[in-house]
């Protein structure tokens, strides 16, 4: 519920994608938003008010003058109500509208007399996308202060291939939800570490730590809402990359200590969320180790390097967020590894209040003392910990 008390006017054109808006509404919806429907007379030819009606619980505005508005000034009064105006999908013919201050019906007369952000999802045929004119008016738009989502690359309803299609709908919330976003941290180049380690044994086997993952992308994804410059170093997990985020894919501790130290330097902020494997094997076996041949095979255990540790002890170390994962004493050994570390803030937990799991439960420890958030999933924990980070750092 990230959008919990935002009012939304979501402008529908009319394009093919206007099919797609019924699904972003419905997605705006459950995020918290209230959604309010003003459609172009083309959009209705495509999908139909009652449509959008059924899924807001609102009249949709379709016709400049509104017989259940009393004044007759639908273009002014609906955007006094509402935090923001998205237009998805936004045709070709309606950015040129915008981009130049005509305000031909209720749609962009709505935006020529907002007072509130405007956001707009282009959608169009990739030659209509690549044209002159259509470029000049998103480079206008942009100078205005106008935010453009999009467009994507891909398959388009013509047939061709290319730029120039709208969004999908969650690709849209991102948006929307970045939007909203205090950008705490603008400016601010983070250094991310996500997931497990695997260190292999043989050919199959290997030594590794649970993690899914799920904290460190969640802290990656609220990092870059917040304006940070997101680089995510990722163990093997099965996450998709959080929106604005570079990842970078690694699959043992030392892998991942070449990748964190290779940029660390440049980083403002590291924040050491994977679960590294401690040890790995002195020698990989080449081919499988086979059960027959002597008994369990002898595995020689040497130290993984300590990859928080050292970007601490760099001569201008960025901000340094550790995560302690106990099954017991959080708040001794998590105070103890900060100590050790030498880090300003760690992040602690136990295994069994939310390990692998969508929730958790976090206790935050600086010299500032102790912190504990109340539980909540990792998203909304992930949220309150950047906060913390951009008010420290």
């Amino acid at each position: 519920m990230e959008l919990q008390g935002k009012k939304i006017l979501l402008g529908v054109t009319g394009g093919v994608a206007a099919y797609k808006a019924a699904e972003l509404t419905r997605q705006l919806i459950k995020q918290g938003a209230q959604v309010y429907v003003a459609m172009t007379e083309a959009a209705t030819h495509f999908v139909g008010p009652v449509t959008f009606q059924a899924l807001t619980g609102h009249n949709v505005y379709c016709k400049q003058w509104e017989h259940d508005v009393s004044n007759g000034m639908a273009h002014i009064d609906l955007t006094r109500m509402v935090d923001c105006i998205l237009i998805a999908p936004a045709t070709a013919n309606c950015i040129a509208k915008l981009a130049n201050g005509i305000a031909d019906d209720l749609l962009s007369s709505l935006v020529l007399a907002r007072d509130c952000p405007l956001l707009v999802a282009p959608a169009m045929n990739k030659q209509m996308w690549q044209a002159a004119p259509t470029q000049r008016n998103v480079a206008q738009l942009r100078a205005d202060g106008v935010t453009i989502l999009g467009p994507g690359v891909g398959e388009q309803a013509c047939g061709e291939i290319g730029a120039g299609r709208m969004l999908e709908p969650a690709e849209i919330l991102e948006g929307v939800l970045s939007f909203f976003t205090p950008k705490l941290l603008a400016g601010k180049r983070v250094l991310m570490t996500a997931g497990p380690t695997f260190e292999s044994i043989d050919a199959v086997r290997g030594i590794t730590n649970l993690s899914s993952g799920r904290m460190g992308y969640a802290l990656a994804l609220a990092a870059a809402r917040a304006g940070a410059s997101v680089t995510l170093v990722s163990g093997p997990v099965s996450l998709p990359t959080p929106a604005g985020v570079e990842r970078i894919d690694v699959k043992s501790a030392s892998d991942m200590h070449a990748a964190v130290m290779a940029r660390a330097t440049d980083a403002n902020i590291f924040i050491g969320v994977a679960a590294v494997a401690d040890y790995r094997v002195a020698e990989m076996a080449e081919h499988k180790l086979k059960k027959d041949e002597g008994g369990p095979p002898a595995i020689q255990l040497i130290e993984n390097p300590d990859i928080l540790a050292e970007v601490a002890a760099l001569p201008k170390p960025p901000f340094c967020v550790g995560f302690a994962a106990e099954s017991r004493n959080l708040e001794e050994y998590a105070q103890k590894k900060r100590l050790k570390k030498k880090i300003p803030l760690i992040v602690g937990n136990l295994i069994q209040e939310g390990f692998g799991g969508e929730d958790n439960r976090v206790v935050l420890f600086d010299d500032h003392g102790v912190h504990p958030l109340a539980p909540a999933s990792k998203s909304a924990l992930a949220r309150q910990l950047i906060e913390h980070i951009a008010r420290s750092c």
